[in-house]
């Protein structure tokens, strides 16, 4: 090659062993105990994870690369929890930099959804609770820590946490862990000339990255049978955007169909039949690819170029490849069926009007939105919404020459409209719930969701990490309703409430399984949360809130009990900015 090819093509040192290595695949986490809530007399899942160095040989040839990983391995393990059952997972900080854990998808009371400054600092540990009671979906945990999520992230900081429901089981979609139901967690990074991994700490634009990696190999290859398989895409990169496709090897412009059954929130109304799909930073996708047709054969899964038009991704020479598949000749018997009907999908309640508008741009060689950037801390609530309204939110890309994944804490939501740009609302958008949704270049974007059922303060921001770390990235408040006619056992508004922030340990005691790991000390602590009840009084606050609503929601557009007028969503432009107040 020569000196510009090289230039262009490789930032890292050249990789020469694509589709060389097998896809790794993360092993399951089990828990180290299961504990009985005293309040509610269920199981609740008791889980540790630790956060440690380890180091992963990229480059034969040159020095590995120093990671950060959960349990030391990257992405970390991945929790598979039936829905209904609760879990605490005790995150045990033993690395260098502080962290804190967002479970991306989850509605968690604020103290345990990742508040960027509620962090765990080397030594300490945070238990965090989750409450599991969503519909069978993909969720995943990564790092939030204040200003240093993307280099946590770039590090190793992030893995699957699927959540499993009988409904999704029994239509009879390809399954097995690890044998027809597979994570595809994909990233992409840079790496130094010695073949260490190189930092996110000093950028402020965005990482693209030209080492492409699927379940933290470059470029793996996976063998597989003639036979379909469902794959669960999860776009775990800092920066990059992709316009995902399958091809032969032999005929790589010719798109093969597929099956998007699921997204970020879980599963559609119907399989929607494509030959490409875009994945933005932080969204979740799952597919089911029918390999019967193909044995013998390879098939390479590819990223368009410039995640297909849309992104303003930097691309390499080998960025337009994903891994690839290498298909078994001959045939096999193959139960799975891909359903017409997947489910009902619970939309929000439908309402008209712009609640709030949020601008997201680059202003004075800052990352804003509404100009407003997460540490001016008496500014950054940019939205008061009253616990259990629905309302619809306006999300613009003010920035020309980039793109923004956006993701709002706590709620799944419906994207109503996108203008400005050059698609609208994708199919497989429209189908189901969302928590991430893509702003490309001058895009205008509509969603609609439902508040509830908690009330506190949360976060939205920019999904690119490095757009978030420079404070594209701001705060919601779920605000208390008055006259609410349940009382809660506990205040879990704040999410820097000291009662649940990270403790010190003694690392012998972690060692020896004594002091506050002793399976004693484990059992107290979970109960004592478990008596807090951050949410085993669900049920009486989802009644009370229709109750309140019921009572209250006269004339109030946002009440979700107000749905008669409003069963179809409106036609043509939604008038702008309602605003209101209890």
């Amino acid at each position: 090659m020569c000196e510009s090819v090289l230039a262009s093509d490789w930032e890292s040192p050249e990789y020469r062993s694509l589709f060389s290595q097998p896809l790794p695949i993360p092993p399951v986490k089990q828990p180290k105990q299961i504990i009985t809530n005293p309040v509610t007399g269920g199981n609740i899942w008791y889980y540790e994870i630790e956060l440690k160095g380890f180091q992963q040989q990229v480059y034969p040839q040159l020095q590995p690369a120093r990671l950060v990983g959960y349990d030391g391995i990257s992405p970390g393990p991945t929790f598979i929890i039936p829905k209904g059952t609760e879990s605490v997972v005790r995150f045990i900080n033993n690395a260098e930099r502080e962290n804190s854990v967002h479970l991306h998808g989850s509605p968690s009371r604020a103290p345990f959804d990742g508040w960027a400054e509620d962090v765990t600092k080397p030594g300490q540990f945070k238990d965090y609770y989750y409450p599991n009671t969503q519909s069978a979906r993909m969720l995943w945990y990564h790092d939030h820590a204040m200003a240093i999520t993307a280099e946590n992230a770039n590090f190793g900081q992030a893995g699957a946490y699927i959540v499993t429901d009988p409904a999704e089981d029994s239509l009879g979609l390809p399954s097995g862990y690890g044998q027809f139901d597979i994570p595809l967690i994909l990233a992409s990074k840079y790496y130094n000339q010695n073949g260490t991994l190189q930092s996110a700490l000093g950028e402020e634009d965005s990482l693209w990255g030209d080492i492409i990696h699927v379940n933290g190999q470059p470029w793996p290859f996976m063998n597989v049978q003639p036979r379909k398989y469902r794959l669960r895409f999860l776009n775990a990169a800092l920066s990059r955007n992709f316009a995902l496709y399958f091809a032969r090897t032999t005929n790589i412009n010719n798109k093969l169909p597929f099956q998007v059954i699921a997204s970020d929130a879980g599963l559609l109304e119907v399989p929607v039949r494509v030959s490409d799909l875009y994945v933005s930073a932080a969204e979740r996708y799952e597919v089911v690819f029918d390999f019967s047709g193909y044995a013998g054969q390879t098939i390479e899964l590819r990223n368009l170029k410039e995640a297909g038009g849309l992104g303003v991704d930097d691309d390499y020479l080998h960025t337009d490849k994903v891994m690839r598949f290498v298909v078994r000749a001959g045939t096999v018997s193959d139960p799975s069926v891909v359903p017409a009907t997947l489910r009902a999908v619970p939309f929000p309640p439908a309402t008209s009007g712009i609640d709030h508008s949020f601008l997201f741009e680059r202003t004075n060689s800052e990352w804003r939105i509404n100009d407003i950037g997460f540490a001016d801390v008496e500014n950054r609530i940019l939205a008061k919404v009253p616990r259990g309204t629905v309302e619809i939110w306006e999300l613009e890309n003010g920035s020309g020459g980039w793109t923004h994944p956006i993701h709002v804490h706590l709620v799944d939501f419906k994207i109503l409209q996108r203008t400005n740009g050059e698609r609208g609302v994708m199919p497989y958008e429209a189908r189901g719930l969302k928590d991430v949704v893509w702003l490309a270049r001058n895009e205008k974007v509509l969603v609609e969701a439902h508040y509830a059922p908690w009330n506190g303060v949360y976060m939205f921001h920019c999904h690119n990490l490095i757009h978030e770390d420079h404070d594209m990235m701001a705060a919601f408040n779920v605000t208390a309703l008055d006259n609410f006619g349940y009382n809660e056992t506990t205040d879990y508004s704040d999410p820097m409430d000291p009662r649940w922030r990270a403790r010190s340990y003694n690392r012998a005691d972690f060692l020896a399984r004594t002091g506050v790991f002793s399976d004693a000390a484990i059992k107290e602590r979970v109960q004592e949360l478990a008596r807090q009840q951050p949410y085993s009084e669900l049920d009486e606050v989802e009644q009370a809130l229709d109750e309140f609503w019921e009572e209250n929601g006269d004339g109030n557009p946002n009440s979700p009990r107000d749905t008669a007028a409003r069963s179809t969503p409106p036609v043509g432009p939604i008038p702008r900015y309602r605003r209101f107040a209890l």
